[in-house]
């Protein structure tokens, strides 16, 4: 039987792929041969490359089997002893005698004690019909041994094999063709799911270097490119081809492809262009002189073909993705034009992504910019303040010590006195608002003792004989050391008490408990006072919000306590929450890292 050894050089072994399916079709052809044909044994190969072919079915010996299935043969070597076969039709017919002796054996051969006469079947004997598609590539062999009667065949016999070898030839056609379709399906499927995968890469750029090669492989493709249209869907956005290589689009043509994807997508469907379609093109939007005009530039860039895919979500068309084959490939197949159009509505979806993430960076670079400005023009207006206000406050000091002054006049400087100081508050707040918001500025984090933060902010910020302040530390004293700065820990908890004692009744209690929860440490404000009502709770923490309410409003204030608490807590890495209800009182919870 012919040659089905290993090959000498290695076989890549993604062309030996076969599904069940197949297998078991050149299992059945092999095996109507041994019960129809006359003979014991049947072995069907299947060509694998340019090289080599693969034994997919042997019927009629297990020993054979054995032997033989997922074997390679040499096609060279084979085909070189066919070149002294007898022609039998399909079959070509190499009786042992022609053979030379010193020629080293290959195959399988069978355990066989020969008939007596010239007819007589020799072990060494090799049967064998090469199967051939309508374009005369050959696509596989079906080998045959063991008649069952011992003999060679004789003229009837062979008219029967032959008849028996074309129907193998289109058995063994249609299971290839299942074969390679099944494959490029899996291939496509695989390409579809890179795809779906690298979508989640913002970078359109870098998705496209990630995905090229998978979309070259699967749609068997001589290269690729995407063009993408500007935001407003017009025009030449870019054009990536995912490698080294690029592509320079006319500018006449950048108009058609423009044209085509709108159409194609609104079609939901794929064009091929090509000199092998007679029509000008399979998409309507490109008249005949523009079909010229697209092969000329193909010709240019030494490309036969392309499969022109558009790209969009929604309504909306984004661009559109172009394969391209060259003249030796084959031309794009139904299976391909349908799984590219899938693509192309998964790459629409990345490049609308992609589009959108965009903005959002410019978006946040643009607040980030503007930021920046208002934190500099704070720093730089308060800086600005502060020495002027320093010189008022000294000047309304001085002329305040003048004996003789009129009583009048006293009156207007203490007003002007509660202005300045009204200022200097507005000022240092501003300044500190600045500092903290500053990235140039960051945070030197270390364990603080948070009970006796809480103790120096209430020493200071109310009288002893109408202590109003109660503390609470729950739990273990050692567990509510937090992970922060002092200084900047301290303005939060004088900014939580200070606004508590403020907003209560004087009669009324303020407590600040202390606790450990996970990795946090929790500090509580809690009052009885005015409350925050729901639609002012939104804005509690905006710069310079001060609530419309009349008793908060007869309260002095800059609207930057709670702004600058927040943003302390933010720097901490923390978080704050607000339970409040109007006229019941407030809490103010805050969550920072536990040190």
């Amino acid at each position: 039987m012919s040659s089905e050894r290993p090959p000498e050089a290695p076989v890549d072994e993604a062309t030996s792929w076969a599904d069940e399916t197949t297998q078991e079709a050149l299992q059945v052809v092999a095996e109507g041969i041994t019960q129809l044909a006359g003979f014991g044994v049947a072995a069907v190969s299947v060509v694998r490359d340019s090289h080599h072919m693969q034994v997919m079915a042997v019927a009629g010996s297990e020993e054979a089997r054995d032997t033989l299935h997922g074997t390679f043969t040499p096609i060279d070597r084979l085909l070189g002893e066919l070149e002294q076969a007898q022609d039998w039709g399909h079959f070509k017919f190499v009786p042992q005698e022609s053979l030379d002796p010193e020629v080293e054996t290959w195959g399988w051969v069978p355990d066989i004690s020969p008939l007596d006469g010239p007819d007589a079947w020799q072990p060494m004997d090799l049967l064998v019909a090469p199967l051939y598609d309508d374009a005369g590539v050959l696509r596989g062999t079906l080998s045959i041994d063991c008649p069952t009667d011992g003999r060679r065949p004789d003229t009837a016999h062979r008219l029967i094999l032959d008849r028996y070898a074309e129907q193998a030839a289109q058995a063994l056609l249609m299971a290839v063709e299942r074969e390679e379709l099944a494959e490029q399906v899996r291939m496509l499927s695989a390409t579809r799911e890179v795809v779906r995968q690298a979508s989640r890469e913002p970078d359109l750029a870098a998705m496209l270097r990630l995905i090229q090669p998978s979309l070259v492989a699967g749609f068997r493709a001589q290269g690729m490119w995407v063009h993408t249209f500007d935001a407003d869907g017009h025009g030449l956005g870019a054009i990536y081809t995912g490698g080294e290589t690029e592509i320079e689009m006319p500018e006449h043509l950048v108009g058609i492809a423009e044209r085509a994807a709108a159409e194609a997508w609104s079609a939901q469907q794929v064009g091929v262009v090509s000199h092998q379609v007679t029509h000008p093109s399979t998409i309507g939007a490109i008249s005949a002189p523009e079909h010229e005009q697209i092969l000329g530039y193909l010709e240019d860039i030494g490309v036969e073909a392309l499969l022109f895919v558009p790209l969009g979500a929604g309504a909306e068309v984004l661009g559109s993705l172009v394969l391209t084959r060259s003249a030796d490939d084959p031309e794009f197949t139904e299976v391909e034009t349908d799984a590219a159009l899938e693509v192309g509505r998964d790459l629409g979806r990345a490049v609308l992504n992609a589009r959108a993430l965009e903005r959002e960076r410019e978006l946040v670079r643009e607040l980030k910019a503007l930021d920046d400005y208002k934190t500099t023009l704070i720093a730089t207006l308060s800086h600005e303040l502060k020495s002027p206000l320093a010189a008022m406050l000294a000047n309304i000091e001085l002329l305040d010590t003048i004996v003789d002054l009129d009583p009048e006049a006293h009156g207007v400087l203490a007003a002007v006195d509660r202005g300045a100081v009204r200022l200097v508050k507005v000022v240092e707040d501003l300044l500190l608002l600045a500092k903290i918001g500053d990235p140039r500025m960051p945070l030197l984090p270390r364990s603080v003792y948070l009970p006796d933060v809480v103790e120096d902010v209430v020493s200071l910020t109310s009288i002893p004989s109408q202590q109003r302040v109660k503390i609470e530390t729950i739990g273990d004293v050692e567990d509510v050391l937090a992970l922060g700065d002092p200084t900047e820990l301290d303005i939060l908890v004088t900014n939580l008490v200070t606004n508590a004692m403020k907003y209560s009744d004087e009669s009324s209690e303020v407590t600040v408990a202390l606790r450990r929860e996970g990795a946090d440490v929790v500090l509580e404000c809690s009052d009885h006072g005015i409350g925050i009502s729901e639609a002012d709770q939104v804005h509690l923490f905006r710069e310079f919000f001060r609530s419309e309410h009349r008793a908060v409003r007869t309260k002095p204030g800059t609207g930057l306590g709670l702004t600058i608490v927040e943003r302390i807590v933010a720097r901490h890495g923390g978080r704050i929450e607000v339970d409040s209800t109007l006229g019941e009182g407030s809490v103010f919870r805050v969550f920072l890292p536990a040190a």
